[in-house]
């Protein structure tokens, strides 16, 4: 039997040794190539069965030139850079792994609204820079008997709720996917506006997503909620989110993702004593990447092996697929 052939396109992980061991497993020769550009993409990916990526956009011309390709697997959630059309309507199945950090974001979650409630980041900054007077901070409320607004009630929407509703939080989400979701009480997106004291956003993005915070969203936040998100950057219009925070409409924010990444060190969000910004750092623990980087090869391994792997995306595929699946 031919050795299959799998290509890591691009991941920015240091190494691929959870990779390989799947791999070592199987007859499949494994190639590390750590590139993005369609040309680049295509002259080295020519006679894959299998595609593993981070970053790189896949579009339908890329897949169509890659005839043998079966399967794609996506290091993490979001599968928003493969053109999930094509891929189904080439026989490309196309697979993710979507429930590998629920912890690690939850608790990241956690730690940003707890440091906005408090004002943490503002008042170690005042500390630095020789205040030491609480009262700069005032002022700050009580939890106890304040409603959190979730979008995105899926797992890590659930994991945020479980945390925040020990603070004795009334815990409210928006989800058009789910019809129910343990510990949140499913609202409309109109009513969640209107009545949370803190909204952070979980939601995958997809088209209907896309600036699903806006001008309009921020300026009917009636409680003039503090906003977090931690989908991906466009799932908030940025300018929008900015104005908003100029006019006061909400009272801060904090984002472990933005609509451009890194962002440009004049972006006004940079300079707001009310904003905390990490790097898109969420996912993260050594735990959550090494499963990932394992459940991603995995989902190739298992295609290959004439098998579902653990998450299709594009299940409309199956039945139909390359692989015989």
């Amino acid at each position: 039997m031919e050795r299959q052939k799998v290509v890591i396109i691009d991941c920015d992980h240091g190494s691929i040794e959870e990779e390989r061991a799947v791999f070592s497993q199987f007859e499949a020769d494994l190639d590390w190539a750590q590139i993005k550009g369609d040309e680049e993409i295509l002259a080295r990916c020519q006679g894959a069965d299998g595609l593993i990526s981070q970053y790189a956009s896949l579009t339908g011309e890329i897949l169509e030139r890659l005839p043998q390709c079966k399967v794609v697997s996506r290091y993490g959630v979001g599968v928003d850079g493969i053109d999930l059309s094509a891929a189904t309507g080439l026989g490309i199945i196309v697979a993710n792994v979507p429930d590998y950090c629920i912890d690690e974001v939850s608790d990241h979650t956690l730690a940003l609204f707890l440091a906005l409630v408090r004002k943490v980041m503002f008042l170690d900054r005042s500390i630095r820079s020789g205040i030491w007077d609480f009262r700069i901070a005032v002022p700050i409320h009580r939890l106890k008997g304040m409603t959190y607004g979730i979008v995105g009630c899926g797992r890590i929407g659930q994991g945020v709720a479980r945390r925040v509703s020990a603070f004795g939080l009334k815990v409210i989400g928006y989800d058009p996917y789910v019809t129910e979701a343990e510990g949140i009480q499913l609202v409309s997106f109109d009513r969640l506006l209107a009545e949370s004291d803190f909204v952070s956003i979980h939601c995958s993005l997809t088209e209907s997503a896309h600036h699903l915070f806006g001008r309009d969203q921020f300026q009917r936040m009636e409680r003039k909620p503090l906003v977090m998100n931690l989908s991906r950057g466009p799932v908030v219009d940025e300018a929008g989110l900015i104005e908003a925070l100029e006019r006061e409409w909400i009272s801060g924010a904090a984002l472990d993702v933005l609509e451009k990444e890194p962002p440009d060190t004049k972006n006004p969000l940079m300079k707001r004593d009310n904003v905390i910004l990490t790097p898109h750092i969420g996912f993260y623990s050594e735990e959550s990447k090494s499963e990932l980087k394992r459940r991603a090869a995995e989902n190739v391994s298992s295609v290959l092996k004439g098998r579902l792997p653990s998450s299709v995306v594009n299940r409309e595929v199956l039945g139909r697929s390359r692989a015989g699946l």
